[in-house]
């Protein structure tokens, strides 16, 4: 859960006292679905791609597709989702997103008892599971503002990410272990499962969500999808924070979507490690998720909003290239793994919390799908083109050229953000911005 808000706090409402949000049940059954849900997703994200590469035994090019066609639906559907989210509550298309990825996911295990397993089943539940987590990521993000004031967004997104990095650190190594128990495909009904239970802690949400008003054009008259698709596009491309932040994450999915597209082909066949052993490395790596979601609001007061959006993002590049560094001795190539995925999880949780918190908190709550469906298709449209260029990069050339060449790519996305006003903030603005500003 992530990135909008109907009402200005006046500065001084920062200062009087409000009770934690552990108090605050609608916002503890959103904590508890994401926990849930991100816990299950431990398990498919280790399953499927060692389905694809071990299992079914796909070609290279075949494992990057399985990534490509899973966030294609990012580029053909985020921005109408954006601008019918403006037009509906949002809490009935989480819940069907989450019982609809459930029932995806199901199909798996089924199709495997049966012996009928292909790649290309799991092309389709990748799609479809894809297309709902557009909705679901749009409405999410969406949603949390309307819960929350506008001072507790940076707790709240720290708490969210606090549930992560608690899943990936338990996760992978309880993936790793029950994968290797019952195996890969059986193992995705957990998966199944967490979100069928995410779903029905959702629908205990009692607090009124009021159906957004249709927008009328200057005639009187309803205003289209494209219309309301241009102005969210023009909002956040007119906005000089938003346009910058979104180069800068964009250019880094780019290229670590570039370098892990073809990962499980690296170390389950190149390198020979285990999916056990990878488990437990990305668990204790993912302490990096925990250590981003206690400093995070912090580090944020004390060197500025701007200041750790910059230095985050900075450290995702190199953290990258220690993929690139791993050797075939796997005592080594855990540890650089390991490295890597805990400076990865740490710098992702400390650039979230705070660009995501600073988009909502300046958005009017009447754009704020369009504008999260406009970032998710600059930032996540990147994705599947990036796995689909590590594919052909690492049939032409190798495996692990590729994930230099990702490395290399990640490397820059810093850049976008220090050469620009964002590294300027010193904290989260209490009022709503002009799309210029």
């Amino acid at each position: 859960m992530s990135d909008l808000m109907d009402s200005a706090v006046e500065p001084t409402a920062a200062n009087a006292p409000r009770r934690s949000l552990w108090r605050h049940v609608d916002f503890m059954k959103i904590w508890l679905a994401s926990t849930v849900s991100l816990m299950g997703s431990q398990v498919s994200q280790l399953a499927i791609p060692f389905i694809a590469a071990v299992i079914l035994n796909s070609t290279v090019l075949e494992v990057a597709l399985l990534g490509a066609v899973e966030m294609a639906p990012f580029i053909l559907f985020a921005l109408p989702a954006g601008a019918w989210l403006d037009r509906v509550r949002r809490r009935p298309v989480l819940i069907a997103g989450d019982l609809g990825r459930g029932m995806a996911l199901l199909t798996i295990p089924i199709a495997y008892a049966a012996g009928h397993l292909t790649i290309w089943q799991l092309y389709a539940v990748g799609f479809v599971a894809g297309s709902l987590t557009v909705l679901f990521d749009v409405a999410d993000q969406s949603y949390l503002p309307a819960i929350l004031e506008r001072e507790e967004l940076i707790e709240g997104n720290a708490k969210l990410s606090l549930s992560q990095s608690s899943a990936q650190i338990v996760g992978p190594a309880f993936a790793g272990g029950f994968i290797a128990l019952v195996g890969a495909p059986f193992a995705v009904i957990v998966d199944a499962i967490s979100f069928f239970v995410s779903g029905g802690l959702i629908s205990l949400i009692r607090k009124p969500e009021a159906k957004p008003e249709r927008r009328l054009a200057s005639d009187g008259s309803h205003t289209s999808m494209r219309q309301d698709i241009g102005e969210g596009l023009r909002y956040v491309l007119g906005n000089r924070y938003l346009r910058m932040i979104a180069g800068s994450t964009a250019t880094a999915n780019f290229g670590t979507s570039i370098a892990f597209s073809i990962f499980p082909i690296f170390v389950y066949r190149e390198l020979g490690l285990s999916v056990a052993l990878v488990g437990l490395v990305f668990g204790l790596g993912a302490f990096g998720l925990l250590l981003g979601a206690l400093v995070a609001p912090g580090l944020s007061k004390r060197i500025g909003v701007g200041a750790a959006i910059v230095f985050s993002m900075f450290i995702t590049g190199p953290a990258t290239f220690l993929i690139f560094l791993m050797p075939a001795e796997a005592p080594v190539a855990a540890t650089l793994l390991l490295v890597s995925v805990f400076l990865t999880g740490f710098s992702a949780v400390v650039y979230n919390v705070n660009q995501v918190s600073f988009r909502q908190a300046i958005t009017p709550l009447a754009i704020q799908g369009r504008m999260n469906a406009t970032m998710r298709f600059v930032v996540w449209g990147t994705l599947p083109v990036g796995s689909l260029v590590g594919g052909v990069l690492a049939s032409i050339l190798s495996v692990r050229a590729t994930i230099g060449i990702g490395s290399a790519v990640a490397m820059t996305a810093f850049l976008w953000v220090l050469l620009s006003p964002v590294r300027s903030l010193r904290e989260i603005p209490l009022g709503e911005a002009s799309p210029s500003d």
